[in-house]
């Protein structure tokens, strides 16, 4: 029989995690009733008058928030299709060198930039793509070609935003194909080697339905943040010259709620994209278990 006693102390070290959930995750909770209030900080979330859905109608009636849902949902999906192909090409490109030395020395260099915050790679970025840094310098000395705004322009805003995020995550995110490369059975190379297989034929035909797996379970699983688009990396980048572009969900709220005032009308919508990531993160684990066998529970 089980002996209750003799983990005692197990739940004592998991307490302090469990208080630390109730305070700061379930008991804030309460706070979305304010999405169905005419919130008033003086009246508080309890005397604050009821009005239902009246938030969520204003919401759809704004141009802003379809633009804002727009948005969010192109800058995600650019974003999982090139975190999804960039690392998988990466890992393929450096399997296929030799010294070892050498793809060590890759490999760390490529994972730094994930240790790193926004704060500072939107800082780097900001210099080095402004008005006198040294791409626009290089532009004019090179090429003789005037200046670009590069973080004023909303057409080239979301590129920017996609080919940084790519940049920062590329080689963190390719440790899992490196997984799914060393897995594969040398035999396999063996063999069709033995046969006549030339290189590109063996990548073909044994390394990439190897990995295919993995890119497919990746590419389900991410499906539950296409309405994640990177707070932190747009609220340290963007202007309000490229909110037409660069605007999405989280940066929206933030000023809707924080900025301006309009607390209920802010809570509406990240209850919105709350109940929609819900949805899509059961779907995407759905598909991750039919289609790659992959299950949590």
């Amino acid at each position: 029989m089980l002996n209750r006693s003799a983990y005692k102390h197990y739940y004592l070290m998991l307490l302090p995690g469990l208080l630390w959930l109730c305070f700061f995750n379930l008991l804030p909770m309460y706070g979305i009733v304010m999405a169905f209030k005419d919130f008033n900080p003086g009246l508080g979330i309890f005397r604050s008058e009821w009005i239902g859905l009246e938030h969520f109608k204003y919401m759809f009636e704004l141009d802003d928030s379809r633009q804002v849902f727009k948005n969010t949902i192109v800058i995600a999906v650019m974003k999982m299709v090139g975190n999804l192909i960039v690392p998988m090409l990466f890992a393929l490109m450096l399997n296929e060198v030799k010294n070892r030395l050498f793809t060590r020395s890759v490999q760390t260099i490529v994972y730094l930039p994930h240790f790193l915050s926004w704060v500072i790679i939107a800082g780097i970025m900001l210099d080095i793509l402004s008005y006198s840094g040294p791409v626009n310098q290089l532009l004019q000395t090179v090429f003789n070609k005037d200046p670009i705004l590069f973080f004023a322009n909303a057409e080239l805003f979301p590129w920017l935003v996609v080919v940084s995020d790519v940049w920062k995550e590329f080689g963190f995110a390719a440790i899992i194909y490196f997984a799914a490369l060393t897995s594969i059975n040398p035999e396999m190379y063996e063999a069709a080697a033995i046969d006549g297989a030339s290189q590109w034929k063996r990548l073909i035909h044994i390394t990439l339905p190897s990995i295919l797996p993995v890119a497919i379970l990746l590419g389900t699983l991410s499906l539950g943040n296409i309405l994640n688009a990177g707070f932190d990396q747009i609220f340290n980048l963007y202007n309000p010259s490229v909110y037409s572009t660069g605007d999405i969900i989280d940066t929206w709220v933030y000023r809707a709620g924080l900025l301006d005032m309009q607390y209920g009308l802010a809570t509406a919508v990240g209850l919105l994209k709350s109940v929609v990531g819900l949805i899509l993160i059961s779907i995407s684990y759905t598909l991750a278990y039919r289609f790659a066998n992959y299950r949590i529970f």
